[in-house]
């Protein structure tokens, strides 16, 4: 069965009335997680478009970057989309849903964050109410101040990241900390590690990002205490 069409299937537990909750429940495993982490990023995604009050091209051209979505299962996609903006349920509590399905895989978390980011930025701003919605959601997901800053500072231009902000850190941290943390981000970044998360595959292109900006990072941390 195709990522799709397992969509599709907990789609229609939805249509009968089944919780989000009660459903993602039934996807902790792989190849399920993947649909978990999928529909995830499609109804937050959903939410955040209402928050700014539109979807643009860019987005949805962004959203495809990140999901492989045959022509045959557009209308799925776009099924997910619409039920999540018009569900009278407000975006923390998806949030909440998704921040318990995932409580024991903060990496999942993150990369989800990313593919947010990623859509928020496809269009060339960063709305206020984008910035809200995204920091918000990063706190439910339990996400230091530091992460979600780091977060911004890769996604969002202008300003010179802050080599700290990127590895997660506080300005305080000390070359071991700054080692371990960059350690961590390169090993989490691994293809193979984000496959197991249950992360798509063109979710791994994404994060080729974060692995330059961490190798960025910490090489000027370096030079810094040279």
């Amino acid at each position: 069965m195709s990522l799709w069409s397992r969509i599709s299937e907990a789609l229609g537990a939805l249509a009968k009335g089944e919780p989000l909750s009660a459903v993602f429940d039934r996807l902790r495993t792989p190849p399920e997680r993947t649909t978990a982490f999928t529909i995830a990023v499609i109804a937050l995604s959903a939410k955040m478009a209402k928050a700014d009050g539109l979807v643009t091209r860019d987005e949805v051209a962004a959203f495809r970057e990140i999901f492989d979505i045959p022509p045959e299962e557009e209308k799925n996609a776009a099924r997910v989309f619409n039920l999540a903006r018009q569900d009278v349920a407000g975006f923390e509590e998806y949030a909440r849903k998704i921040a318990r399905m995932f409580a024991d895989q903060k990496g999942t978390l993150c990369d989800l964050m990313e593919g947010l980011f990623h859509i928020a930025m496809a269009d060339g701003e960063y709305h206020p109410n984008e910035d809200a919605f995204l920091e918000r959601v990063a706190g439910i997901f339990g996400l230091s101040d530091a992460q979600f800053r780091g977060l911004r500072t890769r996604f969002v231009p202008g300003a010179e990241p802050d080599p700290y902000e990127v590895l997660g850190l506080e300005p305080d941290a000390g070359p071991d900390e700054a080692k371990a943390a960059w350690r961590q981000m390169v090993r989490n970044c691994h293809p193979d590690r984000l496959r197991a998360r249950g992360v798509p595959e063109e979710m791994v292109k994404v994060a080729e990002r974060r692995l330059m900006a961490a190798n960025r990072a910490f090489e000027e941390i370096q030079q810094q205490a040279a």
